[in-house]
């Protein structure tokens, strides 16, 4: 299959992000203490090698991979997608002296890691003319956002992020800017 020279030069990047999120999230979970997030990485983890895999099958396959990303489905496990489940948040101050990293800081490390692969990602689908590497890149935004919500919810769960619902204030604010728009059709059709 023929790429243009932009979708190569996305590819390849997207590529080597996929090897440095492989090979990161691989010392990750060795290193990682908290069962829950290690089980959520690990898993993971699996997913990222298919990934990189079939990004590595498309440049290498003129026909493109024989599969697709492997999308995981959205599972959230909060009760409430606007009050943190924790009272008081837990302070955070970086450690320009570290040995080893902690459980908060793998997480932080890997949810920065995951938003940013996802943007590059769906930036890439959205300059991408061959509709076979657009439909994977597609794929391939999804399942890091899927990623990185679930480790965003385990840091909410411990006090790592905030979550709050907004103020009446912001929401009045917001609600008044807009107003509804009638279905008119469109000048010059009849």
């Amino acid at each position: 299959m023929q790429l243009a020279g932009h979708e190569a030069y996305h590819l390849h990047e997207l590529v080597l992000g996929s090897a440095n999120m492989v090979t990161t999230l691989s010392y990750f979970v060795k290193h990682v203490q908290d069962t829950e997030l290690k089980s959520i990485m690990a898993r993971q983890y699996r997913l990222h090698i298919q990934d990189y895999n079939l990004k590595v099958e498309y440049m290498q396959n003129p026909e493109g991979p024989r599969a697709e990303v492997p999308v995981p489905p959205l599972n959230p496990v909060l009760e409430s997608f606007t009050e943190s489940p924790v009272a008081h948040y837990t302070p955070y101050v970086p450690r320009a002296d570290i040995q080893q990293f902690s459980d908060r800081e793998i997480a932080t490390s890997y949810l920065l890691a995951l938003k940013r692969s996802g943007r590059e990602t769906s930036w890439a689908a959205l300059e991408t003319a061959n509709p076979s590497l657009r439909c994977l890149l597609e794929d391939g935004f999804v399942m890091n956002s899927h990623h990185a919500y679930e480790i965003w919810e385990w840091m909410v769960k411990h006090g790592y992020y905030p979550l709050q619902p907004a103020s009446s204030d912001i929401l009045n604010t917001v609600e008044d800017m807009y107003n509804s728009l009638d279905q008119p059709q469109p000048t010059g059709i009849h």
